[in-house]
């Protein structure tokens, strides 16, 4: 039990920004296990986002929006949106596998990645001014996180020594476990089925363009696009 908790902390403190004691010392195996848990980072970073849209303040739609866009950037520390940005950069250049992974290691911004990210950002906050369900993004989060375990663990790191790769091997099962009463919210099984579709559809793209392998900032790609994916099904069944 002890065991678990510390899986659960850090998965929170990892995937977060939560004001919670960071775990100092790290042994083997605990980001493996903290993969199950990181459907509560989605319950954390998506219930607090519905919550800001659904408390009535006197703003105009688009104002909170933004502020909604601000705040999924804040509580996820730009985690996962830094590793879309930093994929795109290497994903959609025309360069070898190897090439790409050695661009995925640059710390400066190209214009891929650029545009990239400021387009996932324009979705985001035009999904968050639509008229969605209030735990639209809760579903969204929780499903990304939730679903990002199976190209985790269904793909090879494409770093053997990497976080990523210390982070594989997770009990897809307890996540699903965790984040089942998502699926008691009306609609939210469409949500989990485009999260689903974009996950695996992203995955084996990027996979191929690294030459079968995934890393960490592929693993933030997926959570994006998985979220982006879910809100837009929920926005459509509206």
């Amino acid at each position: 039990m002890r065991d678990q908790l510390r899986a659960a902390h850090l998965a929170l403190t990892f995937l977060t920004t939560l004001p919670l004691p960071h775990i100092t010392e790290i042994r083997d195996g605990d980001f493996a296990r903290a993969s199950a848990y990181y459907p509560l980072a989605g319950y954390a970073v998506g219930g607090a986002v519905s919550l800001l849209l659904w408390l009535p303040v006197p703003l105009p739609g688009g104002v909170i929006a933004a502020l909604g866009v601000g705040a999924w950037l804040l509580l996820t520390g730009m985690l996962h949106f830094d590793g879309l940005v930093d994929s795109a950069d290497a994903l959609f250049a025309m360069k070898t596998p190897a090439e790409r992974l050695v661009i995925l290691q640059d710390v400066h911004v190209g214009a891929f990645g650029l545009a990239t990210g400021g387009l996932s950002l324009l979705l985001l906050w035009s999904l968050l001014s639509a008229p969605i369900p209030p735990l639209a993004p809760l579903v969204a989060a929780v499903a990304a996180r939730t679903l990002l375990l199976i190209p985790m663990n269904t793909y090879p790191a494409a770093r053997a020594e990497s976080l990523g790769a210390r982070s594989r091997e997770g009990r897809t099962w307890a996540a699903l476990l965790i984040a089942a009463p998502t699926l008691l919210i009306p609609g939210a099984w469409v949500a989990w089925v485009a999260a689903l579709a974009a996950a695996l559809l992203t995955a084996a793209f990027s996979a191929r363009r690294l030459g079968g392998g995934l890393n960490g900032d592929t693993y933030g790609l997926i959570v994006v696009t998985a979220e982006l994916a879910a809100l837009t099904a929920l926005a459509w069944g509206r």
